[in-house]
C-alpha cells in the first residue's frame, strides 16, 4: 500500500534530482561560454557549483535521515555537515588562489583536520551507544575528506575510506532491514555522499586538487565566511570534557593513533608522501669528518649513554588514574566496565529491549540471566561470559582470550579483531550464524552428550582460485 507520505517523499526526490541536473547544466554552460574562469569574476567556479550539488543532494538526504533517527546519529551528522561546509569553503579558496608552499598548505588544511578528529573522538566517547555501528561507519570513513592532500589519484583514496564504512553499514542493514526502514535509508544516503564525492573528484580533480593558475598564492588562513546557502544543521553543545587525543590528518604528530583504527595514521602517511622531494629538507648534513667509515678513530669512541632523571621518569600514561569499575543500568543499556579479578558479576533483572555493553574488563566472569536484546564485548581480555538468550547479535571485538557460553538461543555471534575465542553452544543455538573477521585462535564447541563438547576450529586461512568465470574462495589448512 502506497501512502501519501511515500508519494510526497518520491516527489521531493524527483524535484531534488531535477534541481541537481539544472545546476550541473548551468555549470557546464558557464564553462562553455567563458562566463566563469576559476571563479575570478565573482561567481562560483564550475567545480564548486558541482560540489554544491553534492551538498544539496546526498548530504541533505543524509541530514534528514539522521534527524529521523535522532540521538547520537543526529549529532554526528551535524559534525559531518560542518566538515563538508568547511571543505566547500576550502575548494572555493583553491579555485581563486594559486597553490601555496607546503607549510602554508598545512595551516590551511587544519580546519578540515580538526573536523575529522572531532568526528572520530565523538565515536570514541559513545562506545556504549546502541547506535555504535552508525557512529563507526562515519568515523572510519570521514578521513576521506583528506583527499585534498592526496596527489596523483585522490579518487581511489576516497573509495578506500568508503569501503571502510561498509563494514559497519552492513551491520546496520542486518540489524534494521526488517524492523526499521529509517536506518536503511540512512545507510544509502550516507554512502551516496562518498560515491558522489568520487564522481566529483574524477570530473574536476583527477590527479589531485586543482588550484587556480591565476591570482595570489594562498599564504594565509582564509576567512571562512559562509558561501553556501543550503541547509545547515544547528551546532550542538557537545560534552565539554577534553576528548581523547587523536593524530592530525595533515600535520606532523608524534602521538600514536588510537587502537583499532588505522585511518588517521593512513591519512597522515599520505600527507607525508605528498611532500615529494621536500621530505628530505629536515635531514641534517653530515660532513666527511663526522663519518665513521672515513674516520676509524671515531669508531673507538663510545657514544655517551643518556640516562633519565628518576624524578622525571614518570609519563602521562603512568600518572593516569585507573578508571573505576562500573555495573549499572543506564536507560536501556547495561554498562559493565573496568572490572579486574571479579568472577561473580551477575545481571539478573533483564528485559527484551535492553542491551549489555562490556568494556575494559579483564580476568573476570559475567553472567547475564533472562532474555536480552544484544551483547557487546569490547576491549576485554580473559573474560568469561555466560548468557541465556539473546534476540539480536552477540559481538566480540578488540579482545583477547574470551570464553563465551550460550545456555539458550542466539541468532548471530560476531567475532572481530580478537585473538583467542572459545564459543560453547547449546543444543538450541546450533543454528546460529558465526561471523568472524581479522581474528585468530577461534574454536566452536558443540554439545556431545552429558556435559561433554566436541571442539571445532574456525578457519583462519583461505584459498582463492579463478574457475573461469568467477573467484572461488574456500578455507584451507596449513599442511605439515
Amino acid at each position: 500500500i502506497v501512502t501519501m507520505e511515500d508519494l510526497m517523499q518520491r516527489l521531493e526526490r524527483a524535484v531534488t534530482r531535477m534541481e541537481e541536473i539544472s545546476v550541473t547544466m548551468q555549470a557546464s554552460s558557464n564553462m562553455l561560454n567563458g562566463n566563469c574562469v576559476n571563479g575570478v569574476d565573482g561567481g562560483e567556479s564550475v567545480s564548486v557549483e558541482v560540489f554544491d550539488v553534492l551538498l544539496k543532494g546526498p548530504l541533505s538526504d543524509y541530514l534528514n535521515c539522521s534527524r529521523a533517527i535522532g540521538s547520537e546519529v543526529e549529532k554526528h551528522a551535524e559534525m559531518v555537515n560542518e566538515a563538508l561546509q568547511t571543505q566547500r569553503q576550502f575548494l572555493q579558496m583553491a579555485s581563486t588562489h594559486q597553490e601555496p608552499a607546503q607549510m602554508e598548505l598545512q595551516d590551511l588544511l587544519k580546519p578540515i583536520s580538526d573536523h575529522i578528529q572531532e568526528i572520530q573522538n565523538f565515536r570514541e566517547r559513545n562506545r556504549g551507544s546502541s547506535l555504535f555501528n552508525h557512529l563507526s561507519a562515519v568515523s572510519e570513513s570521514i578521513p576521506a575528506l583528506g583527499w585534498v592532500a592526496v596527489s596523483q589519484k585522490p579518487g581511489p583514496y576516497v573509495k578506500e575510506m568508503n569501503d571502510a564504512a561498509t563494514f559497519y553499514t552492513n551491520r546496520v542493514l542486518k540489524d534494521y532491514k526488517e524492523i526499521d526502514r529509517r536506518h536503511v535509508d540512512w545507510v544509502h544516503a550516507y554512502l551516496s555522499i562518498w560515491t558522489e564525492m568520487q564522481s566529483f573528484i574524477k570530473q574536476h580533480h583527477t590527479t589531485g586538487l586543482a588550484w587556480s593558475k591565476t591570482g595570489q598564492a594562498a599564504s594565509t588562513k582564509p576567512d571562512f565566511s559562509p558561501f553556501y546557502d543550503g541547509p545547515i544543521a544547528p551546532v550542538s553543545l557537545l560534552d565539554s570534557s577534553p576528548p581523547p587525543s587523536a593524530p592530525s590528518v595533515f600535520t606532523d604528530d608524534d602521538s600514536k593513533p588510537q587502537t583499532g583504527s588505522a585511518t588517521p595514521e593512513h591519512s597522515a602517511l599520505f600527507a607525508q608522501l605528498n611532500q615529494g622531494m621536500d621530505i628530505t629538507k629536515g635531514l641534517k648534513h653530515v660532513s666527511d669528518e663526522q663519518k665513521t667509515h672515513k674516520n676509524p678513530n671515531l669508531r673507538s669512541q663510545a657514544s655517551p649513554i643518556k640516562t633519565k632523571d628518576p624524578q622525571h621518569a614518570s609519563t602521562p600514561k603512568a600518572a593516569a588514574q585507573k578508571r573505576l569499575p562500573l555495573l549499572e543500568l543506564e536507560g536501556k543499556k547495561w554498562r559493565v566496565e573496568n572490572f579486574e579479578q571479579k568472577h561473580d558479576l551477575v545481571i539478573e533483572e533483564t528485559e527484551l529491549k535492553q542491551v549489555v555493553y562490556v568494556f575494559g574488563c579483564s580476568n573476570s566472569t559475567l553472567q547475564v540471566k533472562g532474555k536480552i536484546n544484544s551483547i557487546i564485548v569490547d576491549n576485554c581480555k580473559k573474560l568469561g561470559l555466560v548468557f541465556e538468550n539473546a534476540v539480536g547479535i552477540v559481538e566480540i571485538i578488540n579482545s583477547r582470550s574470551i570464553q563465551l557460553q550460550v545456555l539458550g538461543v542466539v541468532p548471530t555471534i560476531s567475532i572481530n579483531k580478537t585473538e583467542g575465542c572459545q564459543v560453547y553452544l547449546s543444543k538450541a543455538a546450533l543454528n546460529c550464524d558465526i561471523v568472524s573477521a581479522k581474528s585468530s585462535e577461534m574454536n566452536i564447541l558443540i554439545p556431545a552428550g552429558d556435559d561433554d563438547y566436541r571442539e571445532f576450529p574456525v578457519p583462519e586461512q583461505f584459498k582463492t582460485v579463478w574457475d573461469g568465470s568467477r573467484l572461488v574462495t574456500e578455507p584451507t589448512e596449513i599442511a605439515g
